[in-house]
């Protein structure tokens, strides 16, 4: 964990700078992301994750077959009675007075 300084400084975990490339020098962006900050190395779009269309295209594909997998080793469900119809909704409500 980090800690801001007097000077509201923040040093970033070299674990976190390594990974994501960061080095000394490098320009980063905070940016607000609902209730926490987000910390963005520059010249990487945070709304695509720093991901290329075509990874992501890949990823989400991916993500559309594992859940294609897993509906269909799931019985379909039948709806269940609800104690109405469809045809009594448009006969409960109040009529109208001519």
């Amino acid at each position: 964990m980090s800690k801001v300084t007097s000077k509201l400084q923040v040093t970033l975990p070299k674990a976190l700078a390594e990974r994501y490339g960061i080095e000394p020098g490098d320009d980063i962006r905070f940016e607000e992301a609902g209730e926490v900050i987000r910390v963005v190395p520059a010249g990487v779009d945070a709304a695509a994750g720093g991901l290329g269309t075509e990874a992501r295209l890949r990823l989400f594909d991916a993500a559309t077959d594992r859940q294609r997998a897993r509906d269909a080793g799931r019985p379909a469900r039948r709806a269940e009675t609800r104690g109405w119809t469809r045809e009594e909704l448009y006969e409960r409500g109040p009529q109208d007075a001519d």
